[in-house]
């Protein structure tokens, strides 16, 4: 532009796109020995759909913009932002499976002993047209997996590797299936993980010791898939334990105007009734106050472990829970030290979580222009080693 007014008629276009400006900034930038201006326009994740000024909905998808034309793309599009929830949607069963469940009835003697189970289930809105809605069956329902079938399993996976994947050859024990409603889930979920995490030993400083992860971190994480996953996937939770992580596999996308950058300070709760509703529950598996992240992130630094890895892919959300710890890999080398006579680097490797063996070798470098480690005299080759400088 040959001045910021010739950008007036772009901005306002913005302008009119976001007339609250929360979404949208911008700046000009100018460069020494050009004439003009560059108009730089930063557009971040919106809680909404926008439509272009030509009426449509554009999809990005790589270098391209998909148009969105179709209602089922639509739909689509609302489900994966969480504008709309498949928790509302009806159910074609008979609503005694939820009106007369023991999971309910238990929990109108728990919490509001005066109603009456099926006026209750009207007032929260889970009942329409004499159906029950997707929350009130993942909530009440006994067995809400035989009503809708691969869309709120959860499955434990236990691979004996430090692999990028698992394998059928890795697989430790067939897969774990947990169902029953989203409470019981929940706490079976995390109890199932931590007896099969406490099976597992490592390469510490003083030899092999059992593996750690916070409880709180393991409940934190596997609440927060199981009460904010989209339930239009047809896919179940996964939760994969390797020699050197977990895994916690949701299925959807992150909601709303929430990315990996911003998931610690933001709120955004695509299954607002069953957040709200499971919060009511004794003892409630969520505490409700958009802190149950911060929690597992907090929980993790306690125990000096890195903090957990969010990762956002095209119809899932991943959280890495990494047991490495935040010490540095020579730190961990010569803590090792004080009670090993040497160290080799696959033993540094286990140790560290590096795994590249030429990384391992610049840590061992780094400590040796240091003066703190030397070569163990006479190996060489694949056997050589490391000892603390004499």
């Amino acid at each position: 532009f040959p001045d910021a007014e010739a950008a007036n008629g772009h901005i306002q276009v913005f302008e009119e796109l976001f007339p609250l400006g929360q979404y949208f900034s911008y700046t000009f930038l100018r460069c020494e020995g050009c004439s003009g201006l560059v108009l730089k326009v930063e557009v971040r994740k919106t809680r909404d759909i926008k439509v272009a000024s030509n009426g449509t909905a554009y999809l990005r998808r790589g270098a391209q913009n998909l148009p969105m034309q179709t209602l089922e793309q639509l739909k689509r599009l609302e489900l994966d932002k969480g504008v709309t929830s498949f928790e509302t949607e009806t159910v074609d069963v008979d609503l005694d499976f939820v009106s007369n469940s023991v999971v309910l009835l238990q929990f109108i003697l728990d919490v509001v002993p005066s109603a009456e189970p099926e006026p209750w289930l009207k007032k929260q809105i889970l009942v329409r047209n004499v159906k029950p809605t997707v929350a009130a069956v993942l909530l009440f329902a006994e067995e809400p997996q035989a009503i809708l079938p691969k869309r709120c399993g959860l499955k434990i996976y236990r691979y004996e590797t430090r692999d990028a994947e698992g394998s059928r050859a890795t697989l430790s024990f067939d897969p774990m299936t947990i169902e029953g409603c989203l409470y019981d889930q929940v706490y079976e979920a995390v109890s199932k993980t931590a007896e099969v995490v406490e099976g597992i030993h490592i390469l510490g400083p003083t030899g092999l010791e059992p593996i750690r992860y916070p409880r709180e971190t393991l409940h934190e994480i596997i609440t927060n898939a199981v009460l904010h996953r989209d339930y239009s996937i047809a896919s179940d939770i996964q939760v994969r334990i390797f020699d050197n992580r977990i895994e916690v596999e949701s299925p959807g996308r992150l909601p709303g105007h929430i990315t990996e950058e911003n998931i610690l300070d933001e709120q955004f709760a695509r299954n607002g009734t069953i957040v709200r509703l499971i919060n009511k529950f004794p003892n409630p598996p969520n505490k409700d106050v958009g802190e149950g992240l911060n929690t597992a992130f907090e929980a993790m630094r306690q125990l000096r472990l890195k903090a957990p890895l969010i990762k956002e892919r095209e119809n899932n959300v991943i959280v890495y829970i990494r047991h490495e710890p935040l010490a540095s890999p020579e730190e961990a080398v010569l803590q090792y030290l004080e009670t090993h006579e040497e160290i080799n680097n696959r033993t540094a490797r286990e140790l560290t979580g590096i795994t590249s063996e030429n990384s391992m070798k610049e840590v061992f470098y780094r400590l040796r222009d240091r003066k703190l480690i030397e070569r163990v005299p006479g190996k060489a080759g694949r056997s050589s080693a490391w000892r603390k400088r004499k």
